[in-house]
């Protein structure tokens, strides 16, 4: 049975991953004292990469949708989801990623991290 994560290119592995980044961040810093789980997301291991993450279950499910909505978007190239003009993510969830982004976002650059976030900003 084929896999939605079958025909990964580099630049859909590298969104992947700095999203994953980034919702790791967010969740290590937000949710403290909530239970986590290791990450995992049967099929994406060559594209999450060797990072194991812990999250709690809303980051966990916040990631899942993340990925799944970038791995299905129509648009080649990708435009960066704040500019694009279909907005893909289910009700809640996009205001949820936006949150995620600018928390990791400021994060980031507070602490020196500009690689991850110039990504971001593209």
């Amino acid at each position: 049975m084929r896999s939605i994560f079958d025909k990964l290119d580099a630049e859909k592995t590298k969104d992947i991953r700095v999203l994953r980044d980034f919702v790791a961040v967010y969740c290590r810093e937000n949710h403290k004292n909530a239970s986590s789980a290791l990450f995992a997301m049967p099929g994406a291991e060559t594209a999450m990469g060797t990072k194991e993450i812990r999250l709690c279950a809303d980051c966990s499910k916040l990631l899942s949708h993340g990925i799944a909505k970038r791995l299905r978007c129509p648009y080649d190239p990708k435009p960066v989801c704040r500019k694009c003009k279909t907005h893909c993510y289910a009700p809640g969830y996009r205001e949820k990623m936006r949150g995620v982004m600018k928390f990791s976002g400021m994060y980031l650059v507070r602490h020196g991290r500009l690689d991850l976030l110039l990504h971001y900003l593209k």
